[in-house]
């Protein structure tokens, strides 16, 4: 049964129409994740279907008595408001309602005050607050300003979840949480039993969620069951077939032109209908909606830096009493993309710093490679002013942009970036959220950098930017620091991983850091191995393997205890064999790493032989795996020889 049904909702702002007769309906326990580009107006569609906007035309139907309720991006709470007050206001009218009730107000009806007391489960609201904030993990005490980003999220939805919503309305819930706090909020909500609605572009995220996709597309709702690459497909073949109607429709306009241009005597012989259908063709043709253009994205690498970008040895990092990094090694070169890992405050921009020689380590040494050009995207989003226009905020005092060997007119450049020539002039302030990430992209990478650092550049950017951003970083010359919570980005975009290891859970210590080969899959899976080898359960497959800069951070993680028996087997034949040969396995795969190793250290061999760079990386990667399992073979069968 429909909780919610938007019909024929119309709504625009200036001359651009972000619904145009769009279309929605809202199931019982449907969990929808809208997407868009940037713009396209799925935060004001949300609100609509919120009640806190109302569309221009269209009709909103709701399931009577319907609890909706509605968490934006940046959640508001009044000054001075603490943990426990703040979630409150999510049961405010049962607070209320009772407080009238115990006043004993002989105006009042205490018989009805009871029954919608009890409708809306109000005697024993301050037990639904209080679980909330154990679920959640907050502080009732705090004051809610002195939070950070990511706990005022929790705050609102838990604010949220304790009115008992029928219907929940999220926007961007992953912005400022960290990858633990997200994985968290998946399992929050696939435990909730009500209908949501989501805007998201963290597609892992909308992966673990949501049962469908809508997309926000030139006005029009489309709808796509089931996953991210059912969506892709689907959308794949839309787009194929958009274009092929619309070069049919283009190309009977033109026979049509040709025709009434042959003159009054070649129209007296032709009937008056053909001349109303050009007319009609005409009116489709300026009406019709074009496919929005794809953004056009290029990084200048800037000078060739030398072949080692940092040196770190033994590094650790204080501050008073507390420990950030302890003696972490790690040897960055030339073209790594290098993805950083950990919650928030677990020191990620530290240990950057520290990389960029912006901070003097405690103990050990950090060398800096020669002829750095550093790019920050965090320190850009500080220097952003709102009431600049796009033009002066990409190319203050000039009318064009350089990059690389190019050369563009600023009002191109934008256009690449998605920005119309009629908005190149409008203040920064006018764009949506997404926008302005996207801005400050094309910022970015109009400045000559052969190092990227990236914090967070993910945020509010739509899934087809995200997709271009990955693989232009895949393509890009350059040296790339990447700070991001969105799990499928890391993934695509890195090539090794600096992950924060302080979780005791997972036998780690205080300013544990560990460099991995891959992205945020592959330490989870060496996480997770880790874990199980503390508990003394056998792994589930075989897990990434550290770096070779690494080794002693690997030869650091504790090995699975042997299973204790009473009567150990005697080896056989076959496995004293195995035993035997197994040193000489374990050598010959060291020196073939070594050697492999030294290749790809060597910036001609990426020049001389670039059809065996890959091959030669995923050798290195899977020499890993066999030296994991010949060692714990190794050991298992020493065990019991």
């Amino acid at each position: 049964m429909a909780l919610l049904t938007l019909s024929n909702a119309h709504l625009a702002f200036g001359h651009v129409p972000l619904l145009d007769g769009a279309g929605l309906s809202i199931d019982t326990g449907e969990r929808l994740a809208l997407i868009g580009r940037n713009g396209t107006g799925k935060s004001s569609l949300l609100k609509i279907l919120a009640g806190l906007d109302k569309p221009d035309d269209g009709v909103l139907q709701l399931q009577t008595g319907l609890r909706r309720v509605y968490v934006a991006q940046e959640p508001q709470f009044e000054a001075g408001i603490s943990v426990f007050d703040a979630v409150g206001e999510g049961v405010a009218e049962a607070r209320e309602l009772r407080r009238r009730y115990e006043a004993h107000d002989a105006s009042e009806d205490l018989d009805a005050l009871q029954t919608r007391i009890e409708a809306l489960d109000g005697w024993t609201w301050e037990q639904r607050v209080d679980q909330a904030l154990q679920r959640l993990h907050l502080n009732a005490d705090a004051l809610v300003e002195s939070l950070s980003g990511g706990t005022k999220k929790r705050v609102a939805l838990a604010r949220a979840l304790v009115a008992s919503p029928e219907l929940l309305l999220l926007d961007e819930p992953t912005n400022h949480l960290d990858i633990d706090a997200i994985e968290w909020l998946q399992d929050l909500l696939n435990d909730w039993r009500g209908a949501l609605v989501l805007v998201s572009h963290d597609r892992a995220f909308v992966d673990a969620v949501a049962t469908r996709i809508v997309e926000l597309d030139r006005g029009q709702l489309r709808s796509y069951p089931g996953k991210f690459p059912a969506f892709e497909a689907a959308k794949q073949r839309e787009i194929e077939n958009e274009a092929l109607a619309a070069a049919r429709a283009d190309k009977l306009l033109a026979q049509e032109e040709v025709w009434v241009r042959k003159g009054v005597e070649a129209r007296r012989t032709r009937s008056v209908g053909r001349i109303a259908r050009l007319q009609v063709l005409r009116a489709q043709r300026v009406a019709r909606r074009e496919q929005l253009g794809a953004v056009r994205l290029e990084l200048d690498a800037g000078l060739p830096p030398g072949k080692i970008v940092a040196e770190l040895k033994n590094v650790g990092m204080r501050f008073g009493d507390k420990l950030l990094v302890d003696n972490f090694s790690a040897t960055i070169l030339r073209g790594d993309k290098v993805g950083l890992i950990g919650p928030n405050g677990a020191g990620k921009t530290t240990l950057l710093k520290l990389i960029l020689g912006e901070l003097q380590p405690t103990t050990g040494s950090v060398r800096q490679g020669t002829r750095l050009q550093v790019a920050y995207f965090d320190q850009m989003r500080a220097g952003l002013n709102l009431d600049a226009t796009l033009v002066d905020t990409i190319s203050p005092g000039s009318e064009w942009i350089e990059t690389g060997t190019s050369r563009k007119h600023v009002m191109s450049y934008l256009t690449d970036f998605l920005f119309s020539p009629a908005r190149a002039n409008s203040p920064v302030r006018t764009l949506s959220g997404g926008e302005r990430n996207r801005l400050l992209l094309a910022r970015l990478f109009a400045l000559p950098a052969n190092v990227l650092v990236l914090d967070e550049p993910t945020n509010d950017l739509d899934i087809e930017t995200l997709e271009l951003l990955e693989e232009l970083l895949q393509s890009y010359s350059g040296t790339v620091f990447l700070v991001s919570h969105d799990r499928r980005f890391l993934d695509n975009a890195v090539t090794s991983t600096i992950a924060w290891e302080g979780d005791p859970a997972y036998g780690g210590r205080p300013g544990l850091w560990r460099e991995y080969e891959g992205g945020y899959e592959d330490w989870k899976t060496q996480r997770e191995r880790t874990r199980q080898a503390l508990v003394g359960t056998a792994p589930a497959a075989p897990a990434a393997a550290p770096v070779p800069n690494a080794a002693t951070a690997r030869s650091s993680v504790p090995a699975a205890p042997a299973a204790a028996v009473t009567a150990p087997r005697k080896l056989s034949y076959k496995e004293q064999r195995e035993l035997e040969g197994l040193p000489a396995r374990i050598e010959a795969l060291e020196a073939e790493q070594k050697t492999l190793g030294e290749r790809l250290a060597d910036a001609g061999f990426y020049a001389r032989e670039p059809q065996n760079v890959a091959a030669a990386q995923a050798r290195v990667a899977a020499i890993d795996d066999e030296l994991l399992l010949a060692l714990e073979r190794w050991e298992a069968l020493g065990s019991r020889g």
